[in-house]
């Protein structure tokens, strides 16, 4: 029996789609390896949103190359599929695949293995391609679970990479969503996590949206918590969330893409928003979950902004009250408008903006973490840190923990109500009062 390893860079979706591989590894024969050491095959699986990114990639199957000539190494995801025309840098790799056809992935291992002949199949996205369905991923270590709903995204903002790593936006049935929301809840799974490139343009080429793919999941019994993942301003109408507000088990947390607090850096990013659109949605979304929290992602340093446009970004992000920021620095991407922009910024500019945005965000958290004392929250529980506490989400996604008792049984996989005491940097502590 042949061992594989998986190693997986970036973002859910990609977490998700090898969990898939993995069970269709598992389904034809092979044992999935936790090391690399004494695996016959290593699976990266890649992520290319920034040119730090692709540096780690690389220098994984490097890394792996060395540690393990004589290992099968496949070299699949967003990093081959955008840079198809430039894979030497991947000479280290037996196979190169791309995001498309995902399933074709366990055929070219079974191949190399026969003949031991190096493959590249990193096949092009084409206009009308389907979402492709893979194999039901079990997520067996945790509580929750990842369901890749949409894929793809058509609106070319001049820094990202995506659109041409990924395609154009198409999604999964609705059947078919049903179908694995059944399938997590058979293997035990209480909260599904709703994830897709570009999440919020879910069914548009099917007249369908987003409120139906969560509407459908909560109407499967032993659903207990839908979550959504990041999602983009344009497509969340006032319709969408009323139909969302009406979902008890949608968690009442929001992670809103940003990218800028600056309408001249939002217009130079070919964002289809404004400061002004935006926070209009955050009161609008306020409304209809008044307990909601708001999570998003902020870069500084792109070509252009000046630093009054950054005090600008600054000063809207504590304006709407984040309870998380991802802050990070502009990456050239080659291949897109930005790359070739005026006005880049120097890196040492960039790492100075980011200590300051930071610094912002940070206090905003600290402010929404101090206002959640007192109050009474759902939480689902994960697993015990080490012998000192309990440990779960809330349905905003704040951390929260539970001091231990030795004697106590563990609380995973089940959902207590818990009152909030104390807040501190990343978590908060509180009381069980209730078992849901």
């Amino acid at each position: 029996m042949y061992k594989v390893f998986f190693i997986t860079f970036g973002c859910k979706v990609n977490q998700y789609e090898t969990e898939s591989l993995k069970t269709s590894f598992q389904k034809n024969g092979f044992e999935i390896s936790g090391s690399p050491d004494g695996a016959d095959v290593i699976v990266i699986n890649s992520c290319t949103v920034t040119e730090y990114g692709d540096n780690d990639v690389i220098a994984t199957l490097r890394k792996m190359r060395k540690k393990y000539p004589s290992a099968v190494i496949v070299m699949t995801g967003c990093y081959p599929q955008a840079n198809a025309q430039n894979l030497e840098k991947l000479s280290g790799a037996d196979i190169v695949t791309g995001t498309k056809n995902r399933k074709d992935t366990l055929r070219l291992v079974c191949e190399y293995l026969e003949d031991r002949e190096r493959r590249i199949s990193v096949e092009k996205y084409v206009t009308g391609d389907k979402f492709e369905t893979l194999d039901f991923p079990a997520f067996e270590n945790n509580t929750r679970t990842f369901m890749k709903i949409q894929d793809g995204c058509n609106q070319f903002c001049t820094y990202c990479i995506i659109p041409y790593a990924r395609g154009r936006c198409r999604s999964r049935t609705l059947e078919s969503v049903r179908t694995e929301a059944e399938n997590s809840v058979k293997t035990g799974k209480k909260e599904i996590v709703l994830t897709g490139i570009n999440l919020a343009f879910y069914g548009m080429e099917h007249g369908t949206n987003l409120a139906d793919a969560v509407e459908i999941c909560s109407a499967v019994d032993g659903v207990k918590r839908i979550r959504l993942g990041s999602l983009e301003p344009e497509k969340m109408s006032d319709d969408l969330l009323k139909r969302l507000s009406a979902v008890p088990v949608l968690c009442r947390q929001f992670h809103l893409s940003l990218q800028s607090g600056c309408d001249r850096t939002l217009k130079a990013m070919n964002r289809h928003y404004t400061t002004a659109e935006y926070y209009k949605l955050v009161r609008k979304i306020r409304k209809y979950f008044p307990d909601c929290s708001f999570t998003t992602d902020i870069m500084v340093g792109f070509p252009g902004e000046t630093d009054e446009d950054f005090r600008e970004s600054m000063d809207f992000v504590e304006k709407i009250g984040f309870s998380r920021v991802h802050v990070f620095r502009y990456s050239r991407r080659q291949g897109t408008p930005a790359y070739s922009m005026s006005g880049q910024i120097p890196e040492h500019i960039k790492t100075a903006r980011a200590v300051e945005m930071n610094g912002i965000a940070e206090k905003s958290r600290k402010k929404y973490m101090d206002s959640l004392i007192g109050k009474t929250v759902e939480v689902l529980f994960e697993r015990e840190n080490c012998t000192d506490f309990h440990r779960g989400y809330a349905t905003d996604y704040t951390l929260i923990k539970i001091p231990l008792e030795n004697s106590e049984k563990s609380l995973r996989n089940q959902i207590f109500y818990v009152t909030i005491e104390e807040s501190h940097t990343d978590f908060c502590t509180g009381r069980i009062e209730y078992e849901k």
